[in-house]
């Protein structure tokens, strides 16, 4: 018995060696119908946004929006990409119910499906984190910022950030946590375990998520509070630019759906791996359809919080910093009061190059 034991563990593959298909699991959250539907419904928003940010792009005069349509797209393409390759293989799975062992005796399909759930996880995080950067440079350190901000310094950031979310998700092919069969058996992912190498990766991949999201927060709250400074000074008139509070705009919200979609999964690994607990099934796959969800509303966010829909939505208002503020003047009071001296005392320029040009803003005098 034990020599036949101990056969079975040789030649049954890593990731099939804790949970092992066959599986019987008919948990509603695990249908077929919510892939299908998760998946049918992100993979035509991040589509349409994507078509919606071309055109944008077409028509943009500044560099700065040209940097952060371009960092939009690269969050959009990894959304639409992400939801193509896994959602393909969940739904695959749930309309034919292939056996994953005869399929993929060597684990390799196993592998790729677990290295795509964890790079197109970490890579929209990152990006919001690396958007957050390029803002608060933009409008807390416009001068310095003014010779180094072009399309390609933007393109080469989101190159970055992909060869950096592919290298953490190639590290249990190189020994460091694995990746495994998942129940109900339509996916692979990383083992949820607090053996030493596993509990290193699951804490990597945790803590990089939460510490871009962190980035993000504090970045963004920087930024937005050196907004209102600008919208509350003496020459809010003369300073005014409106797209910076809709990108502004569209960063925030891009950052409040990533930390509810995100956060509880993101803390469930973390505090089932430090914990020594043993994963909760229905939890894992509820925080991971929050995560999902992530994928789906990131490109609303673009195609609806733009001043061209709010327009339309309420013609009468003018949709800008200043009439926003307007709304608070007891806000805005005491707000200028406490940022009477604003950053540097340097006052924000009225308006940029357009995308083609790469001339650098001349300093104020």
């Amino acid at each position: 018995m034990d020599r036949s034991a101990s056969s079975d563990n040789e030649t049954t593959p890593i990731c099939f060696s804790i949970n092992s298909p066959p599986f019987k699991y008919n948990h509603t959250i695990a249908s077929a119908y919510f892939s299908a539907i998760f998946s049918g419904l992100g993979l035509s928003s991040n589509l349409f946004a994507f078509i919606v940010l071309i055109k944008a792009y077409q028509r943009a005069q500044s560099r700065s929006r040209c940097s952060f349509l371009i960092f939009l797209s690269g969050l959009v393409v990894t959304d639409f990409m992400g939801l193509l390759v896994t959602g393909s293989i969940v739904v695959s799975f749930h309309a034919t119910r292939f056996n994953w062992r005869e399929l993929d005796p060597h684990c390799h399909f196993c592998n790729f499906m677990g290295m795509s759930m964890v790079f197109y996880g970490l890579c929209p995080l990152l990006l919001g984190a690396s958007m957050a950067v390029e803002r608060f440079m933009g409008i807390n350190q416009p001068f310095s910022r003014s010779t180094n901000v072009s399309k390609s310094r933007a393109l080469l950031t989101v190159a970055m950030v992909w060869v950096f979310a592919g290298c953490i998700s190639l590290l249990p092919l190189g020994g460091l946590g694995s990746y495994h069969m998942q129940v109900p058996g339509s996916w692979c992912f990383i083992n949820i375990s607090s053996k030493p190498l596993d509990l290193i990766f699951c804490l990597v991949f945790s803590l990089v998520g939460l510490l871009s999201l962190a980035v993000s927060f504090l970045l963004n709250t920087v930024s937005v509070v050196t907004l209102l400074r600008v919208c509350c000074g003496q020459e809010a008139m003369q300073r005014r630019r409106n797209h910076e509070a809709e990108m502004m705009g569209q960063l925030i919200g891009i950052m409040i759906i990533a930390s509810i979609c995100w956060c509880p999964l993101l803390v469930f690994i973390a505090q089932t791996v430090l914990t020594r607990s043993h994963v909760q099934v229905k939890y894992l796959l509820l925080w991971l359809r929050f995560a999902t969800c992530n994928q789906i509303l990131d490109p609303w966010v673009y195609i609806l919080f733009r001043r061209a829909v709010l327009r339309r939505i309420a013609p009468s208002r003018e949709w800008s910093r200043s009439s926003i503020v307007s709304l608070y003047p007891g806000f805005t009071t005491s707000l200028r009061r406490l940022t009477r001296p604003s950053l540097g005392g340097e006052p924000v320029h009225g308006g940029e190059a357009p995308c083609s040009e790469d001339t650098p803003i001349p300093p104020a005098s």
